[in-house]
């Protein structure tokens, strides 16, 4: 799957997974409001189980690992069977075992400096983090100015909410947006499915259609 495809929709749901059993009825909750792709990340030591059990169970939904910080990390997603990775920083080891193991990464980056670094490693989708406490929309149309010409795209995480989300969807710059609000942590741990679904779908109403 390319990254076209793996954001199309434009939205990822940034997920905390504390119980593995929880893993399949969330992306379920997420799918019913017409969302297939989530970030379970790397927070938890139910992580890498979380993420097989939806790839096994959902072949529908796009299933990412979120938090690599280290080359095991990325190891442990891709035998989990993870078909992206997102990391909050820039590692050249998570960079390079993302290479080795050919898993679309997203590093994160918030100056120039670092993405001009994130080009010369070989990825053109950059995680934006943390977004809002960064700058965000702002900062973002300062950086399409230097690097436009690049293909760079950006996917901006961190502290945006329902409220803004429409904001960021309206940059060119922005391939998708990563956010938790329609499935925070408590939310899950509470089974509250009919919720996620139902914050899943409003959001959705603001990103591109399914196909």
């Amino acid at each position: 799957m390319n990254i076209d495809s793996l954001l199309e929709q434009r939205l990822v749901c940034v997920a905390v997974i504390d119980q593995p059993t929880d893993a399949v009825p969330l992306a379920e909750a997420l799918l019913a409001g017409g969302l297939r792709t989530i970030e379970v990340t790397f927070r938890t030591a139910s992580a890498a189980e979380a993420i097989a059990r939806i790839r096994k169970s959902l072949p529908n939904a796009v299933v990412g690992a979120g938090t690599l910080l280290t080359a095991d990390q990325v190891k442990q997603a891709c035998d989990a069977g993870a078909q992206f990775g997102v990391s909050p920083g820039l590692s050249e080891a998570v960079s390079k075992a993302a290479h080795e193991n050919k898993l679309p990464l997203f590093p994160g980056v918030i100056t120039p400096t670092e993405v001009i670094r994130a080009l010369e490693l070989g990825w053109q989708h950059l995680k934006f983090f943390p977004a809002e406490t960064f700058g965000g929309v702002n900062v973002l149309k300062a950086l399409s100015g230097p690097f436009g010409h690049t293909g760079v795209k950006f996917i901006p995480t961190g502290g945006i909410t329902a409220a803004t989300l429409p904001n960021y969807l309206a940059l060119p710059q922005v391939a998708a947006v990563g956010g938790s609000w329609m499935a925070e942590r408590k939310l899950v741990a509470d089974k509250a499915w009919s919720k996620i679904t139902a914050l899943t779908a409003e959001a959705m109403k603001f990103t591109a259609p399914v196909k």
